[in-house]
């Protein structure tokens, strides 16, 4: 079968010498797509120019991604493969740069507009300015094929993480999200969008389930 993955972190600009993204490494996805690949499976990856995850590929189509926008277009550019499962683990900045203010004696804000922000203007303020739902695109883009997203949630409890998950599932249109993070607990769940959830303790057992996927 033909699977792509994405993973590891998007960045977004700042300015033009600084970024903001997270700690993702793409490990998930990286050793997702080997064990897939080892599965005789053909696999193509796409994996952030700054993930710190370098191991060795088995058999892999890379492709390097750097913003949510490029990121954007090597889906596109891998429209035409017609891949028929995406595992879409890419860690997505949900937040890009935007205006850059100083605030007066006064409280009055005054926008600072420099290719490197100085810290001669002392403390500022910076909008953030939401980037687009990549997930929500791609069952569109990659039309009949099954598309897995993640839901990485911090905050909450386990329940919590799992209606998050099951609101990403309604909105996108996918065929099954991928639950984890602190809030969620040890592991991993799988749901489909007609409530079943799949309780997974590890990332060996979230691999086997999700080649399972790929039928």
């Amino acid at each position: 079968m033909r699977c792509l993955i994405s993973a590891g972190p998007t960045w977004e600009p700042l300015d033009r010498v600084r970024r903001l993204t997270n700690f993702s490494t793409g490990s998930l996805g990286g050793e997702l797509a080997n064990f897939l690949a080892g599965q005789g499976h053909d696999v193509a990856l796409l994996l952030g120019e700054t993930a710190t995850w370098r191991a060795s590929l088995a058999a892999v189509s890379v492709r390097h991604f750097s913003t949510t926008a490029s990121l954007q277009q090597r889906f596109a550019e891998l429209a035409g493969w017609q891949p028929e499962i995406v595992f879409h683990a890419a860690a997505v900045s949900d937040f890009t740069g935007g205006s850059a203010h100083a605030r007066g004696t006064d409280g009055a804000l005054t926008t600072v507009t420099a290719g490197k922000l100085s810290t001669r203007e002392g403390s500022l303020l910076i909008e953030l300015r939401p980037t687009p739902k990549l997930l929500t695109e791609l069952p569109r883009l990659f039309v009949g094929a099954k598309v897995v997203g993640w839901k990485f949630e911090v905050d909450g409890t386990a329940d919590d993480a799992v209606a998050a998950g099951q609101r990403q599932l309604r909105e996108s249109g996918t065929f099954a999200c991928v639950v984890n993070g602190p809030a969620y607990g040890p592991g991993f769940g799988i749901l489909r969008p007609d409530g079943q959830l799949t309780r997974l303790p590890d990332r060996s057992s979230l691999f086997e389930e999700l080649a399972g996927l790929c039928r």
